[in-house]
């Protein structure tokens, strides 16, 4: 389809609706100023120095629930849950009620996201919510995870140090540091090992709805923010509202997603070499996809033998993990290797962020911890098939997401997966990027065969993860947004031309 009968189809499907959503079911009148500062069981006030202001005039607050540790045991341990706010700033009139926020994870903390999310969501969207944040539990400051050294994850690259094993003696190396990460989260998250989960979380989310006195919760959630709201609606569809899952996380166990992840992430550098090389006149590493890879090649080879100041393959990986996610990072990527093949430094491939700092020790702690809780694991006879799988369809392989294999030795194993989605739902709105390497659209496609009655908004030749809000595409932001105000469920999918690649 051409991008002007795509664009004919988009507006078709948007001013033909299937359905049309009630209205939030008389949704609770903003809160007046003498009444501002308590909800339910949430005392808002200021909010700590990390959580940024929103512009005047509008304001963001803080405050913290308590939950119980075991849902199933109300009377029993609690932990406090840190939720933010920032009021609608339209009319009572314009007012929808809440819309809870998730940047995605599992191990993301989410009080600013209140705020900075917010700033990016279309005037209507702002006008009509009250946009809530908060930490899930284990991340920030809602009872953070603490795995220790991880198995010496945080641990500076030493020379020779590969996370991608090879042969016997380098694979047996790479299940022993799994099972030491596991002893670690065990010795550090104790007793709330199982309870650091997405099940938990949605009956979170449900306190939160129910403290702030709304009838129903509606609900951004990207990448896995994503399974954490089709979790929620699987177990509270009576009390979903508007849901908007953008990058969506597949109904899979987390081990089969991060594989899957991996392949995609292959493709994407494959694309990111071709990049480079057709801009050689700016980044100098060659005119041809193979001749860009023998550089990165020789990059990664030379920090694996001698890291500069701590930063090795593993770091570097990081680095191709994080720039492979978006499109806009290529260039800054590609300077980065350039000075690195050049002048020996890595000061354009380091993260401004230290990994071994508190809040990526949380994160790291707090994503294996939710992976592992969310479902069984797989099993510890499949990992090393698994690897060498993927280094045959690629000698270097990026491995930075496959988080859930320590999972295998995990010493709480589940039953079953996290359910998501059912029989009984509002529609739902899914978004996409055709290409998004990070969560590749087939998940989209399977959650949306989950979800009864829903709609996927899928922009094409787009390369990035995170859409909605985040990509500057009207399509995308004008079919959300009629959703998210108007209740407009579109007649049909809908199909949006992206910029293709910078």
């Amino acid at each position: 389809m051409t991008p002007a009968l795509r664009r004919t189809a988009v507006l078709a499907a948007l001013t033909a609706c299937a359905t049309v959503l009630p209205p939030a079911a008389h949704p609770a009148a903003a809160p007046t100023t003498a009444d501002a500062t308590t909800a339910g069981g949430i005392a808002f006030g200021p909010c700590p120095s990390s959580v940024p202001a929103p512009a005047p005039p509008d304001r963001v607050e803080c405050g913290t629930l308590r939950v119980p540790l075991d849902h199933r045991r109300p009377h029993g341990r609690h932990l406090g849950i840190a939720v933010s706010r920032v009021p609608a700033s339209g009319t009572p009139a314009e007012r929808r009620g809440i819309l809870l926020v998730n940047p995605g994870g599992p191990g993301g903390a989410g009080l600013s996201y209140a705020v900075t999310k917010r700033a990016k969501l279309p005037e209507r969207v702002r006008r009509g919510y009250d946009v809530i944040g908060f930490d899930p539990r284990g991340t920030g400051r809602s009872a953070p995870a603490d795995c220790g050294p991880m198995g010496g994850l945080f641990a500076a690259d030493a020379p020779g140090a590969d996370p991608v094993p090879r042969g016997p003696a380098a694979e047996r190396a790479h299940l022993a540091a799994l099972r030491r990460m596991t002893a670690d989260c065990a010795a550090g998250v104790g007793g709330a090992l199982p309870h650091l989960s997405t099940r938990e979380t949605a009956r979170d989310m449900e306190a939160i709805r129910a403290a702030l006195g709304e009838p129903k919760l509606s609900f951004l959630g990207v990448s896995y923010g994503s399974y954490l709201g089709a979790a929620y609606a699987a177990r509270y569809p009576h009390r979903t509202g508007r849901m908007v899952l953008d990058s969506v996380v597949g109904p899979e166990d987390w081990y089969d997603f991060d594989l899957r992840q991996a392949r995609a992430l292959l493709a994407q550098r494959a694309r990111l070499f071709g990049w480079l090389a057709r801009h050689h006149d700016r980044f100098g590493l060659g005119d041809t996809a193979a001749e860009v890879r023998a550089g990165y090649t020789r990059a990664r080879a030379g920090l694996t033998a001698r890291p500069v100041d701590g930063f090795g393959a593993a770091a570097f990986d990081r680095a191709v993990y994080r720039t492979l996610g978006r499109t806009e990072r290529w260039a800054p990527f590609g300077e980065g290797l350039r000075g690195y093949l050049r002048e020996g430094t890595v000061v354009g491939l380091r993260p401004g962020v230290p990994f071994d700092g508190p809040d990526s020790r949380t994160y790291e702690a707090a994503n294996r911890t939710v992976k592992c809780a969310d479902g069984p694991g797989p099993k510890a006879g499949r990992l090393l098939p698994e690897l060498r799988r993927l280094r045959r369809l690629d000698p270097l392989p990026v491995l930075t997401g496959l988080e859930a294999d320590v999972c295998a030795y995990w010493p709480h194993r589940p039953a079953a997966r996290t359910p998501l989605g059912g029989p009984n739902l509002p529609p739902v709105l899914l978004v996409a990027s055709e290409h998004d390497p990070v969560t590749p659209v087939e998940g989209a496609h399977r959650l949306r065969r989950a979800l009864s009655g829903s709609r996927l908004v899928t922009l094409h030749d787009d390369y990035s993860h995170g859409v909605f809000a985040s990509r500057g595409d009207a399509c995308v932001d004008g079919a959300v947004a009629a959703y998210l105000v108007d209740g407009a469920v579109p007649a049909r999918d809908v199909h949006c031309a992206g910029a293709g690649l910078p």
